[in-house]
């Protein structure tokens, strides 16, 4: 039987002897691509190449590329752990063709590779092809269909509708008819019983998709007719571990070696055993799955957070938390200790693993305390919901109750229900679907973006001259118009652009193109599958005239200090801290910068002013730039350029050398490091456990923040009639702020025993009660402690109201002895209404509240309609 690592292994070297280029897999989460969070697919990294942005260094290609479908149109997430197949991250075995071979020989290959190479049984293969779409003018793919049949019997070929046999790369862009190979993995009785055609595409466990060979040859345009592609392209995609499952005879993906030494350590972690229990079996599948995608996602730089990405990973790791907690029992963190049975089973293949497991160990850690700690919160809340139904005579909670549990606190409506079930109670299922499809209406609109065709006016590719340039002739190549939350823009692509597009933490360029006709103001430059799109609100009249790209330069100038310190930062804390920092992260904007790394604990002052002394040191030396540009990626390791995990660089690499900084990056940079003038380290926290963050800005902003620091110093020496020792003087007034204080304090404990005397000599009784009020100028505080004293000091029925203001704010406070309680009264019904005299609102305990107020003229009315609402 064939391990996982052979039959990975076998895909590549099958497809080396076929001249394809067997090119490393990119990192999952993906940068640089506004369209993208996570790879979802193997074609991810050659879009730029499919799209026609970028030519094609090999024109075939082969990888193992590691994938996450979660969100969005491939969703895959509720559906894992409970069937065979289904997972978040997954790895694609695939191979490429870009303008070479078409669909006979990835057909022809495909049938070798799984028949004469894997020794799979023929007889349980089936193909589809796409049947054809009338109202699109698209026949049935007989060109396919006529190539399966010179291997496959006519009733192993099906035809497929548009929704299974239709690839398309988004709303608009490269597409065209797929075909997918599947295989019937039954048992002979059964598969005697039923043919396997009849299940193909029908979510039968066992009779599933294992390959799907795309046949790229069409463009959607944006009013949804097809346009041919100047150059096809094959894109093939099979799943690893379904494969592996074939493989090895498994009926269930998790039955595999990819998946059967994580689930046997957590079956041991939780004192029980795999194939025992149906529901522990769910929640082990997940948790195998899941701490895959997280252990991996760390690794290539994101980290778990509240928004975008981020999000994404936090909530597959609270769902493997939340399972590991409901159905094994496991009440503190666990999911950091599976990392070593990760490491030893996939480390091989990505040693980016082994290399950032203190990490990965720390952070998932961090979350799972957090997320434990969420959870008891959360069921305190439902426990509370469902007192609160119980006492109304309800055995059903509202549907909103339960998303706001979903929402807030991450509790899955199953999680809901099954603690439901177990007081006896449900939750209006159709109220929390109607309140989660709210939810998604308001995501589904706030990220709705119509985008048009492009419009050509020239053929060509961008070229790049920001490096040596900020002002560069050019022409527009294409552009065209996107429309999003009401606002109209123009995305416009040059023939030759000055512009550096975001990327590398760093933000775009702005600037304006001028003809002699017009000047347009260029707001931003982004860039979308590897093309630099200049954004502008406005479109030039005479598109078609010859053009001179501005950058604006002080900007561009203030970028290039904060991007060379990052660099200076990175090699100070290295020095500072120890080697094992590593960059986690950056933002470069003209007004300052931000820089992530890791490290495991709190970097303290002096540390942080050491790190500040030698950039700044570094910055006085004045320490001219060194660029290598498209230099080899094994020279730029021989000169000990620092490379980021979960970045992917190719076979040439720029990079960028200030004395022993020495750095892979594509931004911008200072000629020397003189040009930063100075930095100054705002601040240092904690973005995640065992990544901390410094904030810093240079040059200009320094000098302004110095004269800020100044102009107050010079303000705070005033006031002290410019004494020279400021320290001195501000300790002493300080000290004798507190003993007047104390003083303070002192006289107005008097005057409440004052007050308090005063109080009970002039009580009156009314209706057998005794009644204290009063309307005087003291704290709530002290409006309280007398309240209290007199209650224990007065016997009998009392009823004290006092009225109070401070600083212009009236107060209400009320105490019942406990007879008149049990007798009926409420405080905090008294209060709240006699506090609408006062223009307020309060409430509190039976026995004692409070109310404020606007209104001190109606303080009086409000004590005396106490009494009233009492019955005295």
């Amino acid at each position: 039987m064939m391990t996982a690592k052979e039959i990975r292994d076998s895909f590549k070297s099958f497809f080396e002897s076929k001249g394809h280029q067997i090119v490393p897999s990119a990192p999952m989460v993906v940068k640089d691509d506004p369209t993208l969070m996570f790879t979802n697919a193997g074609m991810n990294q050659f879009k730029d190449i499919i799209l026609g942005n970028a030519p094609a260094k090999y024109k075939r290609v082969a990888d193992s590329q590691k994938c996450l479908r979660v969100s969005g149109k491939h969703n895959d997430l509720e559906e894992v752990g409970h069937d065979t197949y289904h997972h978040t991250m997954f790895e694609m075995l695939g191979n490429w063709s870009f303008g070479d071979y078409f669909k006979e020989e990835a057909i022809a290959w495909a049938w070798e590779y799984l028949v004469d190479v894997l020794k799979l049984n023929p007889e349980n293969l089936y193909a589809t092809v796409f049947e054809g779409s009338p109202e699109e003018g698209l026949e049935r793919d007989n060109e396919a269909a006529g190539f399966w049949e010179k291997y496959l019997p006519k009733d192993h070929i099906i035809n497929g509708n548009k929704k299974d046999n239709f690839w398309e790369m988004g709303d608009t862009g490269p597409c065209g008819p797929c075909s997918e190979i599947h295989i019937d993995l039954r048992p002979a009785e059964e598969r005697a019983k039923v043919s396997g055609r009849e299940l193909v595409n029908h979510d039968h466990p066992q009779v599933i998709e294992i390959w799907n060979l795309v046949f790229m040859q069409f463009n959607r345009k944006a009013d949804g007719s097809l346009e041919g592609l100047p150059a096809k392209v094959i894109d093939t995609g099979m799943g690893f571990e379904r494969l592996c499952m074939a493989m090895q005879g498994k009926t269930s993906n998790y039955d595999t070696d990819v998946f059967q030494p994580m689930i046997k350590a957590i079956a041991a972690l939780a004192g029980t055993e795999y194939g025992k229990d149906a529901q522990q079996d769910v929640a082990m599948r997940v948790i195998a799955d899941h701490i895959r995608t997280i252990a991996f996602s760390i690794t290539d730089g994101q980290l778990p957070s509240n928004a975008k990405a981020g999000y994404v990973i936090r909530r597959i790791l609270r769902r493997a938390v939340r399972y590991g907690y409901t159905f094994l029992n496991q009440k503190q963190a666990f999911m950091y200790k599976l990392l070593p049975v990760l490491i030893d089973n996939m480390g091989e293949a990505y040693p980016e693993l082994k290399a950032q497991q203190t990490l990965i160990e720390k952070v998932i850690k961090e979350e799972e305390d957090s997320f434990l700690r969420t959870l008891e919160t959360g069921i305190r809340l439902l426990d509370k919901t469902m007192n609160e139904a119980k006492a109304a005579g309800k055995k059903e909670i509202s549907g909103v109750d339960g998303f706001t549990l979903y929402d807030t606190f991450g509790f899955p409506l199953d999680l809901t229900e099954l603690i439901l079930r177990e007081n006896g109670m449900t939750v209006n299922e159709e109220e929390f679907k109607a309140e989660m499809q709210k939810q998604k209406e308001r995501a589904r609109n706030a990220a709705a973006v119509e985008t048009g065709d492009w419009i050509v006016l020239n053929e060509g590719e961008t070229n790049f001259v920001g490096y040596d340039y900020t002002e560069y002739e050019t022409s527009i190549l294409r552009y065209r118009q996107v429309k999003q939350k009401n606002q109209t823009l123009y995305q416009i692509v040059l023939s030759d652009t000055p512009f550096y597009a975001e990327s590398g933490g760093q933000v775009g360029d702005t600037g304006v193109i001028c003809s002699e006709f017009e000047t347009i103001e260029i707001i931003d430059t982004k860039k979308e599958n590897n093309l630099p799109i200049h954004i502008a609100k406005k479109l030039p009249e005479h598109p078609d005239a010859p053009m001179m790209a501005c950058v604006d330069t002080e900007k561009r100038a203030a970028c290039a200090a904060n991007h060379s310190c990052t660099h200076l930062l990175d090699e100070a804390l290295r020095e500072v801290l120890g080697t094992h920092v590593e960059q986690k992260g950056s933002l470069v904007t003209p007004d300052s910068l931000r820089f992530d790394f890791s490290h495991f604990q709190k970097v303290t002052d002096e540390e942080i002013r050491q790190v500040e002394h030698l950039v700044n040191a570094k910055i006085r030396e004045n320490v001219p730039l060194q660029e290598y540009r498209n230099l080899p990626i094994e020279k730029a390791k021989e000169l000990g350029a620092i490379a980021l995990f979960g970045e992917k660089y190719g076979d040439e690499v720029r990079v960028i050398q200030f004395g022993n900084s020495i750095e892979f990056c594509g931004g911008t940079h200072v000629q020397a490091t003189g040009k930063i003038g100075m930095v100054r380290i705002l601040s240092e926290s904690s973005v995640a456990a065992g990544v901390r963050r410094i904030e810093a800005i240079t040059g200009e902003k320094v000098e302004m923040m110095i004269d800020k620091f100044q102009d107050t110093m010079a303000d705070l020496k005033a006031l002290f009639n410019n004494v020279p020792d400021l320290k001195s003087a501000i300790r002493k007034a300080i000290d004798e702020n507190a003993g007047l204080k104390k003083q303070l304090e002192e006289f107005m404990k008097e005057k409440a025993a004052s007050l308090k005397a005063d109080l009970i000599a002039n009580a009156k009784e009314m209706g057998g009660v005794k009644v204290i009020k009063t309307v005087a100028p003291i704290s709530a505080d002290v409006a309280k402690d007398i309240a209290f004293q007199l209650k224990g000091e007065v016997a009998g029925s009392l009823l004290v109201v006092i009225g109070s203001v401070e600083n212009g704010k009236p107060m209400l406070t009320v105490m019942l002895s406990e007879d008149l309680v049990k007798g009926g009264l409420k405080a905090g019904n008294l209060v709240k209404e006699a506090a609408k005299l006062i223009q307020g609102g309060g409430g509190g305990a039976l026995h004692f509240a409070t109310a404020g107020g606007k209104n001190p003229e109606g303080l009086l009315s409000a004590v005396d309609k106490v009494i009233e609402l009492a019955g005295l």
